[in-house]
């Protein structure tokens, strides 16, 4: 009789990270270390730090496409790489460290599931959030086939008080609870981290929103448990809430990825500069959405999802026509539509800047403006040091990740292209003093770098 033995799990000798220039680039090389047995196959769980949650799901791909790799990789775009991860069961914990300028999802714990939508085929998801009712996602869990529990964490991050941030410029071995995690990461890896069952530090520094953020303590939302080792006092946003929202999800020895987009330190909305105010305005209005009432039921739900879904294929058409034809007779037909009387003055300031407007543009632009607009904030220099140190300050308490990848979002000016270079090599000494030589991969180095050209991202 044979006997099968079970693969065991593999270590890289140096962690690995591998920086792309767009987001949903990174998933072949998340796969590759799922093929080589780094990473397990199912049940991966993702700190993911990001301007923008990118949870969204290719609205007309159909569910199977997740099982064919490379038709799956064709697929995917910045806002939607994440969700068919979940659908296949490679991913089913995702932690979103957002600054807090970025607010598209509410703080807390959401639990949702992703499946396969039985009348359509397409991925769809149980979440209630504005977030996925905008984009026409939900559907109730009774007509989900095939499905995955998906846990997330939306973990505000706030930049280090300006007090603290001399504290960039010390050694690590002048830091000993920094020496102290290294350490136990050391023993740990040499372990094979199985026996490693030391409690976590965590960090005593604070962290600081930027004047006007409007930091608020720690509450309960509807649908949400945030724990219940909470201390009031506590501030969302602060080195101990960070942790301790990410130990309560994440043990000392789960294998875990940890995903960076540089945008989080410093954030574009690229579609401001390509349209004048009038104009973004008028974007917004047009693809204003009207979302349930708290306490909605489930027709009300069903009904708010397909009033959104045709108002946005409206939209889609009219644009569409637009390209072929935009003289009077084409904009005064759409505009004669419900809630599509500015499209003619939308139209009327286009033309009067360029007499051929991109109208494709045009709709990517309004489909990230619906009931978030999209994170705008440019950091300052000290600002963009804040942000680094507060990584520093809540990775120390946390294990080793297996694998780190990096989204630079500068060919599309979500990272302002003047500030990537910098923001990654801070971010880049950041994570070789916390764990040693890396093995780095710039792949990004293979990207065109011609004009850049605007892609839409998850409102």
């Amino acid at each position: 009789m044979s006997c099968v033995r079970t693969p065991l799990k593999r270590f890289y000798k140096e962690l690995p990270v591998w920086i792309v220039e767009d987001h949903h680039d990174v998933v072949c090389h998340i796969y590759r270390a799922i093929a080589s047995r780094h990473l397990p196959e199912k049940n991966i769980k993702m700190v993911h730090l990001d301007s923008h949650p990118d949870l969204l799901i290719p609205v007309n791909m159909p569910a199977d496409t997740v099982f064919d790799k490379e038709k799956l990789f064709s697929e995917l775009s910045i806002e939607n790489w994440i969700m068919p991860m979940v659908y296949a069961g490679h991913v089913s914990c995702v932690m979103w460290l957002h600054p807090y300028w970025a607010q598209q999802i509410r703080e807390g714990e959401h639990r949702m599931a992703v499946g396969r939508d039985s009348s359509t085929t397409t991925i769809r998801v149980t979440s209630t959030d504005n977030y996925f009712l905008s984009d026409g996602l939900y559907v109730c869990e009774e007509h989900l086939e095939d499905s995955k529990l998906l846990t997330l964490n939306v973990i505000k991050v706030n930049p280090v008080k300006p007090s603290h941030a001399s504290l960039t410029e010390k050694k690590a071995e002048e830091d000993p609870e920094r020496c102290l995690a290294k350490r136990r990461r050391t023993e740990c890896n040499q372990a094979g981290e199985a026996g490693c069952s030391q409690s976590r530090s965590t960090s005593t520094d604070t962290l600081h929103p930027a004047e006007g953020s409007n930091i608020k303590k720690k509450q309960g939302h509807n649908g949400m448990a945030l724990g219940d080792d909470d201390n009031d006092d506590e501030d969302e946003g602060s080195t101990d809430y960070i942790v301790k929202r990410i130990n309560a999800v994440l043990s000392e020895t789960e294998p875990y990825i940890l995903d960076i987009d540089l945008d989080f330190f410093s954030c574009k909305n690229p579609f401001k500069e390509l349209y004048t105010q009038e104009e973004y305005t008028i974007l917004k209005e047009l693809y204003s959405f009207r979302g349930p009432s708290p306490d909605a039921d489930q027709e009300e739900l069903d009904e708010c999802v397909d009033r959104r879904i045709h108002q946005l294929e409206d939209l889609e058409a009219a644009f569409a026509d637009l390209v072929e034809d935009d003289g009077e007779e084409t904009v005064a037909r759409w505009a004669s539509n419900p809630g599509m009387a500015s499209l003619a003055p939308l139209v009327s300031s286009l033309k009067s800047r360029n007499t051929s407007p991109d109208y494709e543009m045009v709709h990517q632009a309004g489909l990230t403006c619906d009931c978030v607009e999209l994170p705008h904030h440019i950091s300052t220099d000290e600002e963009i040091d804040r942000l680094v140190l507060a990584l520093r300050l809540f990775l120390v308490p946390l294990p080793k990740p297996i694998l780190v990848t990096m989204s630079r979002s500068s060919l599309d000016e979500y990272c302002p292209v003047e500030q990537v270079d910098s923001v990654q090599s801070r971010v880049l000494a950041v994570l070789e003093d916390l764990y040693g030589p890396l093995d780095l991969h710039k792949d990004y180095e293979n990207t065109s770098t011609e004009t850049p050209n605007c892609q839409p991202h998850d409102s």
